[in-house]
């Protein structure tokens, strides 16, 4: 999934970006305000973790922003500020969840999940379609039963289309979700990453098919058993 960090404190935003790229995810990071707030009018992401204290334009003006130009994106809001008011303030501004700093990773990390979980629409940590199982938290996937071996971009790709099967998918979009900013890509590699992760599910036996639609882009149906 493809996540915009908006953190100004160096060391914070490092941990963060990294924790959550090893985690599969694609990771865009500003750390000014009013760069993150740009980068918003224009790109698309599946979740934004807003610091409050931001120089340039701080986090509730940029969610205020976001909200009355995008919608339901996640949001996840960090901040040092402990009040009751100003944890109110981020929810009533169309905040999704909040951490106080200082905070577990490992705490992010679920925060993380489960916003991702919901706005796919899936209250569980598994998607299944037929014999093929993806398991959110562990990052794994398995064909009936038996481990399916998947890169990075591989999982996140799958991942994308099988929470939404029959859903079309345009090549552009797919690029967007599964490349970060600063990472070399084209649409040419999102086909060689579909063309890798069909072999793999043919391979292993799985119902699950990755269609191509011409002109259009990707779905993922369940085949007749």
């Amino acid at each position: 999934m493809r996540i915009l960090l908006v953190e100004d404190t160096r060391d914070v935003g490092e941990a963060i970006a990294a924790r959550l790229r090893g985690l599969g995810h694609a990771v865009d990071w500003e750390v000014d305000g009013a760069a993150g707030d740009a980068v918003l009018e224009v790109q698309a992401y599946d979740l934004v973790i807003l610091d409050v204290n931001l120089p340039g334009l701080d986090g509730f003006a940029i969610l205020k922003r976001l909200r009355a130009r995008r919608g339901p994106v996640p949001v996840l809001v960090l901040t040092a500020r402990s009040e009751v008011d100003d944890r109110v303030g981020a929810l009533d501004l169309g905040a999704d969840d909040y951490l106080v700093k200082p905070f577990d990773f490992r705490e992010l990390e679920a925060r993380v999940r489960a916003l991702l979980r919901r706005n796919s629409g899936h209250a569980d940590n598994a998607l299944s379609l037929g014999n093929l199982r993806l398991d959110r938290e562990a990052r794994s996937a398995s064909v009936a039963g038996e481990p399916l071996d998947l890169t990075r971009r591989e999982w996140t790709l799958i991942e994308i289309l099988a929470a939404r099967p029959g859903r079309i998918f345009a090549k552009g979009e797919l690029l967007e979700r599964v490349f970060a900013f600063e990472e070399e890509s084209s649409e040419n590699a999102v086909e060689q990453i579909v063309a890798r992760l069909r072999r793999k599910l043919v391979a292993a036996g799985a119902r699950a098919e990755i269609r191509t639609l011409r002109g259009l882009g990707y779905q993922v149906v369940c085949q007749e058993s």
